[in-house]
């Protein structure tokens, strides 16, 4: 009876031992899972600015990595709490580029990997936009590198599966306001916009559709000059209709943005604050003051209106077109050369 006395006491005495273990074991797991008293810094590819953390992590990137990364920025106390963790349930970290408050506890900050909870940046690609200037804004949002943006924009597959018959992607990359994560590639992007112009261009219950891929290039072509000529929404449909009753007469578009082009696409210029007569006769396939027809290419991204505007034209008789009111952006339409010729002497009138 004592010898099972003894036992029972002894059995009571090691679990009590254990419960003291498992509790010391818990307190230290809890203390080691509060954040480190002192501030974080920036350290091996983890960026700590006003209380934000950014760090990506990257494509097989392992979680012991990730943990030492973690502690040399003080945003954890040990590695070695956050590797027994990810080896105790075994689920993985995603890679991406992430954003979240500094002071998470440890368990906190896995779970935002484990979520995959990736940081996002607001893009603005405006109306009108070339690739080079695409390609700029995401590479200032940190988003991608210009150069490969435009490389990706230029992919012979890509031009390939989209069936577009030019040299790069301009005109077929639609401008809007995107959601994308930091660092996303370049190609993902293309194809991004490129999906979002067929949709969008599928929104407007145009006829694209039956068109072949040379009949909806030469759509955007136009599109592009109408996205850059046109500054009142109303009157998109009107300039389309007087680029269409030129091309009909065998007439030069005339349009100055094509002309603007090539100045800052081609040769590289500054944005001109107007065109001379000088940068009319500038040697360019782009210019449309010298070369009949339309250009070989999109000179920018249409929206909207001025695709609507394509598929849609006003059907007039006008042939020309002058702006009437700079501050509304107000234009003058005329039939004839004579009134076009008019409407210039007046155009403080009008």
């Amino acid at each position: 009876m004592l010898k099972k006395r003894r036992i029972v006491l002894r059995a009571l005495g090691g679990f009590a031992w254990f419960l003291v273990v498992c509790g010391i074991m818990l307190i230290a797991a809890a203390f080691l899972n509060e954040p480190p008293a002192g501030q974080a810094v920036n350290s091996g590819g983890v960026s700590v600015e006003g209380g934000e953390v950014v760090m990506e992590i990257g494509d097989g990137e392992s979680a012991d990595s990730v943990g030492a990364r973690l502690e040399a920025a003080g945003l954890i106390k040990t590695r070695f709490l956050w590797r027994a963790l990810c080896r105790a349930d075994g689920r993985y970290l995603k890679a991406g580029v992430y954003g979240f408050k500094e002071g998470l506890p440890l368990t906190a900050i896995r779970g935002v990997f484990i979520a995959g909870r990736q940081l996002l940046v607001k893009v603005t690609i405006p109306e009108g936009s070339t690739i080079k200037k695409t390609a700029a804004i995401f590479e200032a949002e940190g988003v991608c590198r210009a150069e490969d943006f435009v490389a990706a924009a230029r992919d012979e597959g890509l031009l390939h599966e989209y069936r577009v018959p030019g040299k790069t992607m301009e005109g077929f990359l639609y401008p809007d306001t995107y959601r994308v994560n930091k660092r996303y590639p370049a190609v993902r992007l293309v194809r991004m916009m490129a999906d979002n112009f067929y949709e969008k261009l599928g929104a407007l219950g145009t006829a694209e559709a039956g068109l072949t891929p040379e009949e909806l290039f030469r759509k955007v072509i136009l599109a592009s000059i109408v996205e850059r000529e046109y500054r009142l929404e109303r009157e998109a449909p009107l300039i389309a209709g007087v680029f269409e009753n030129r091309l009909q007469r065998g007439m030069r578009l005339e349009s100055c943005a094509t002309v603007e082009y090539v100045i800052t696409e081609i040769e590289g210029r500054p944005h001109p604050r107007r065109i001379y007569n000088r940068d009319l006769e500038v040697q360019s396939p782009y210019n449309t003051y010298l070369q009949s027809g339309l250009p070989p290419g999109p000179i920018a991204s249409a929206g909207r209106a001025a695709l609507a505007a394509v598929f849609s034209p006003d059907k007039n008789e006008y042939l020309f077109f002058r702006i009437a009111d700079p501050a509304q952006g107000r234009h003058y339409f005329s039939k004839t050369f004579d009134d076009h010729i008019r409407a210039g002497q007046l155009v403080t009138k009008f």
